[in-house]
């Protein structure tokens, strides 16, 4: 569940992080069904409540990702209205998650910042404001015995590589997205064996 990030904006599906995650597993003995997107370009954490509850769920999925809040922080809305809509939309994914908090996974959200895209505004604000945002990502996760990837310093690599952003100079690569996966695939192994 997310936003541009999960529905991997820029990329061919199979590029996208829970794509190429779900491959990992398989390659790992773990086959599972292809991934249910709840996730919008744009959205915000209001929209993502919103799409859920359009969206046909039920409430006995294996693992959930959950990774929202860039466009909350775009749109510069208040961190405390963040946190509040933020710790709905994960209690939301525990319950999708069967009521178990091991089985979901929130990814940190990327630092824009690096980007092309980026390169007229000021850096060095997107980059504090996703730091705090992270923050309180970080934070309910572990209140609510979530499982969190910190991603986020992997995207800042895209400085340097631009090969780490897809053709649209905002949105990661699928070579990007595979290092997410790298990472979140063990992770949910152990939940999964």
């Amino acid at each position: 569940m997310g936003d541009s990030y999960t529905i991997g904006q820029g990329v061919p599906a199979p590029d996208r992080f829970p794509a190429q995650t779900k491959e990992w597993l398989k390659n790992e003995g773990i086959d599972m069904a292809d991934p249910k997107y709840v996730a919008t370009t744009g959205w915000t954490t209001a929209d993502l409540s919103a799409g859920i509850l359009a969206a046909d769920l039920k409430n006995n999925y294996n693992v959930v990702t959950l990774l929202i809040g860039v466009n909350d922080q775009y749109m510069r809305q208040d961190t405390i209205g963040y946190r509040e809509r933020f710790t709905t939309l994960l209690k939301t994914s525990i319950g999708f998650a069967g009521r178990s908090p091991n089985r979901v996974f929130v990814l940190s959200i990327p630092d824009y910042s690096v980007t092309p895209a980026a390169g007229f505004s000021d850096t060095a604000f997107i980059r504090k404001q996703i730091e705090l945002f992270n923050k309180i990502n970080r934070e309910v996760s572990v209140q609510y015995f979530c499982n969190y990837l910190d991603i986020t310093p992997s995207t800042r690599d895209a400085l340097n590589d631009r090969s780490l952003i897809c053709p649209d100079s905002l949105h990661p690569s699928g070579k990007e997205y595979a290092r997410w996966a790298a990472r979140l695939g063990p992770m949910m192994k152990l939940v999964l064996q």
